[in-house]
Formats: structure tokens, C-alpha cells, sequence
């Protein structure tokens, strides 16, 4: 059975005080969670994030990473370094990353094998804007992004150290969210594709849904049979909202 996983993308947010302050107050709840929890603080928070979180159950993760392991990138950081951070996530591909920085698929997958090299879980993140949702385009630009992944010399059995999150574009920082029967369909549509390479790499992958998830509503997102969690990313600010979607889990 897939445990589900409940991340949060914290993005580029934070204080020395309000980190700490958030992740003594998610310590303090994540007892009383049966899903896996894990945080993803700005690079800068990661010290203060392994220092508080050693020696709990939250898991942690990087943003963000450079395909290269080392080298002449200024401003970048490697999935080494983040493995000396104690990470065991990193996001790969994320909605701002590929509409604000321009990534590309060849570029996210490159990303995706440096993590894979350096141990690290990457958390691929897939989805639509509004327009191409709009166009019917949807199913298109999914299946492309994975395909990226797919075809890769590691295949569908890397999926077996990875995750995939669903975040619809357009109902990132909206207020707008997938109606659960919709997320689900789109959910089932991801894990059938990846069936068709491995049917138990895709009973065993995790799905999560990262569209503006809040606790209002996540209860029934979260209880559809192929969403195996959320990616959060402003509720995951507020420990007590955060932990609350954790919570929708336990039922």
C-alpha cells in the first residue's frame, strides 16, 4: 500500500525565526500523522532544517538543483550538496522553474538523473497552464513531460526511487483547485502511462496533487483512490494548516 506523502514548498519565504518557530511547531504534531511528512526551505534554511529535524520522522528536501555535480555555476547548488545537508527529496521541475526560468524537459531531465546519481528522491513535478488546459492540451503536455522521464537510460524503474506530483499551473497561487473527480482522472491517466512500461513500478508509484491545496477541501482530494498526498505550498507556511491536510491522511 503507498504511504502517502505530504511535502511543503516553503519557495523563497522565511526568516531565521519563523523557520524555527515552524518546524518546532511541526515537530511538536507530526505524532499524531500517519503520513510522511517532508519540508523544502529555502537553501539558505537547510542547516537550521537538519539541525531541528535530525533526530524526528519530517523528512526534508532541496528546491532545486543543477544537473552538474560540481563546477564554475555561480549561484547554482548540487544534488551533493544537498545530500551533505541530510536532504532526501529535491524537487525537480516545478511549475515556476519551467514558466519563470525557462526550463525545458531535456533541462528537468538532467536535473532528474543528478538526483538519482547522488541517492536524492526527485519529486517530478508535471502540469498544464490555463491555456493549454484551455485548448484541450492537457493529456499532451502531461504525456510529453513524463515521456522526458520515461525515455531516459534509467527508464521506468527509476519511478521506483522517485515521485510525481500533479500541479496544475492554473490553479497555482488562483485560490482555484481541481475539483477531486477531475484531479483523480488526471491522477489515473498519469499512473496508466507509466503501467504501460511496468505495472508494478505504477501500482507502487506515489501521485501527489499540487494545486493549491488547503485544508479546506483536501480531505476529499486526498481520499481519491490515485492521490497519494499533496505537494502545499502557501498552507505549508502555517504549521497548524499544514498539519491539518497531514491529518485528512489519517482518515
Amino acid at each position: 500500500m503507498r504511504k502517502p506523502l505530504i511535502a511543503g514548498n516553503w519557495k523563497m519565504n522565511g526568516s531565521c525565526a519563523s523557520v524555527d518557530a515552524l518546524l518546532r511547531a511541526l515537530s511538536k504534531g507530526a505524532a499524531s500523522v500517519t503520513a510522511e511528512l517532508a519540508v523544502f526551505p529555502a537553501f539558505v534554511f537547510l542547516e537550521r532544517t537538519r539541525r531541528l529535524l535530525a533526530s524526528g520522522t519530517i523528512a526534508w528536501g532541496g528546491q532545486n538543483l543543477a544537473p552538474e555535480p560540481s563546477g564554475a555555476f555561480t549561484g547554482e547548488v548540487s544534488a551533493e550538496m544537498l545530500r551533505d545537508f541530510g536532504c532526501r527529496y529535491v524537487l525537480v521541475g516545478h511549475s515556476e522553474r519551467r514558466t519563470l526560468f525557462g526550463e525545458t524537459n531535456e533541462w528537468v531531465a538532467a536535473k532528474y538523473q543528478a538526483a538519482l546519481r547522488a541517492g536524492l528522491s526527485p519529486i517530478l513535478c508535471v502540469g498544464e497552464t490555463l491555456q493549454e488546459r484551455e485548448q484541450g492540451l492537457t493529456y499532451d503536455v502531461l504525456r510529453t513531460q513524463l515521456n522526458a522521464i520515461l525515455t531516459l537510460p534509467t527508464g521506468v524503474k527509476s519511478l521506483e526511487q522517485a515521485v510525481i506530483a500533479y500541479e496544475p499551473v492554473w490553479a497555482i497561487g488562483t485560490g482555484l483547485t481541481a475539483q477531486p473527480e477531475t484531479a483523480q482522472e488526471v491522477h489515473a491517466k498519469i499512473r496508466s502511462w507509466v503501467a504501460e512500461y511496468d505495472i508494478k513500478v505504477a501500482e507502487n508509484l506515489r501521485i501527489l496533487y499540487g494545486g493549491s491545496l488547503k485544508r479546506d477541501g483536501a480531505a476529499l482530494l486526498l481520499a481519491m483512490p490515485d492521490i497519494d498526498g499533496g505537494l502545499v505550498g502557501g498552507a505549508s507556511l502555517n504549521a497548524e494548516e499544514f498539519l491539518d491536510i497531514a491529518l485528512s491522511c489519517n482518515k
